[in-house]
């Protein structure tokens, strides 16, 4: 498997990315994640849009299923700065058009209590992205704080008549738990090293032992291993772990406490095993509820695809690619392993 340009990261995070592009050239997008994941032990608000700048014109925006780190982190810098927050977009931009996505999600992201206010005043100068803006305004689009992990549980029935396939429509208002949503969770707390956005994280961990639904394996067993393998690299991460597994239910805080004991003893690769080996089990035999009517004869047990979410994450770890920031999810994953077919 190609390895990509990530490995560069460990190498590129001593560097920070705004001082960087100052010394000749452009930062590049690993350079900016580097700094990124270092930006919280030393806040540099008025860099920020030198950085945002730069990973733009690496073209680390181009596909929004891979730019989550970057929309929480500008989200979490805004949040954290609320009387710079105008004068942070307004030395952003301008922006390409396809770029100025990133900038009206932030701000609708930010959890400012004006954002809508901010976000309108804006609008003239991303006129290409007026229907997104009017859709965040009229609440047609969610915020980063309205994440929705319930689910609906069909009657036998209907899980029997339903279809694997069928299309998974985001309820009104909600923002359903995906790739990009769970990096952005992780940009908005390098930003600001506030628990929010890792109680969010936490609350898709039930997900992980769903035998019913890929997509929610698939994302539940991400949330897990990646709150792992950067609790082992942070104690004050480790810390809130610790101190919200006695606040949560108990499936979930059977869940934290293997996290925590994987950060402890630095073995978050058995997370991630555990997960493959979870995700290859469903791709296998199919989702539990079929399982367990199999021997019945009253439904063929058909081939469940894992789909592109499943598979890249499967596959992508399993080969070894390394998390982006040390372990914020996925979208990595995923775009490397489209890559190779």
């Amino acid at each position: 498997m190609r390895i990509t340009a990530l490995f560069l990261l460990a190498a590129t995070m001593l560097v920070p990315a705004p001082v960087a592009a100052t010394q000749g050239g452009d930062a590049s997008a690993e350079m900016v994640l580097g700094w990124i994941n270092q930006y919280r032990l030393r806040p540099e608000p008025h860099r920020v849009p030198q950085a945002i700048r730069a990973a733009g014109r690496a073209n680390a925006f181009k596909d929004p299923e891979s730019a989550g780190v970057y929309v929480g982190f500008l989200a979490g810098v805004l949040n954290a700065n609320p009387t710079r927050a105008e004068t942070i977009i307004e030395k952003i931009l301008p922006l390409p058009p396809d770029q100025q996505w990133l900038v009206v999600r932030a701000i609708a992201w930010s959890g400012l209590p004006r954002w809508k206010g901010m976000l309108d005043g804006f609008k003239m100068h991303m006129p290409s992205r007026a229907t997104m803006i009017n859709m965040y305004l009229s609440g047609r689009l969610a915020t980063l704080d309205q994440l929705d992990v319930t689910v609906d549980d069909p009657s036998f029935l209907e899980r029997i008549f339903s279809r694997d396939d069928e299309e998974k429509k985001p309820k009104p208002g909600k923002l359903t738990p995906t790739t990009d949503v769970l990096d952005a969770y992780w940009g908005f707390y390098f930003a600001t090293g506030a628990f929010e956005p890792v109680a969010r994280l936490v609350s898709v961990l039930p997900w992980s032992s769903d035998n019913n639904d890929v997509e929610r394996l698939t994302l539940g067993g991400m949330a897990k291993y990646t709150l792992a393998t950067n609790a082992a690299r942070n104690p004050e991460l480790l810390k809130m772990l610790k101190w919200t597994a006695r606040y949560q239910d108990k499936k979930t805080s059977k869940i934290l406490d293997e996290i925590v004991i994987a950060a402890e003893t630095s073995d978050s690769a058995r997370i991630r095993k555990e997960a493959i080996a979870a995700i290859e089990e469903l791709k296998r035999k199919g989702p539990g509820y079929k399982r367990k009517i199999a021997g019945w004869g009253q439904i063929g047990q058909g081939a469940l695809s894992l789909g592109c979410i499943g598979a890249a994450v499967a596959g992508a770890v399993a080969l070894g690619l390394p998390c982006v920031i040390g372990g914020a999810v996925s979208s990595a994953a995923l775009n490397a392993w489209a890559a190779q077919d």
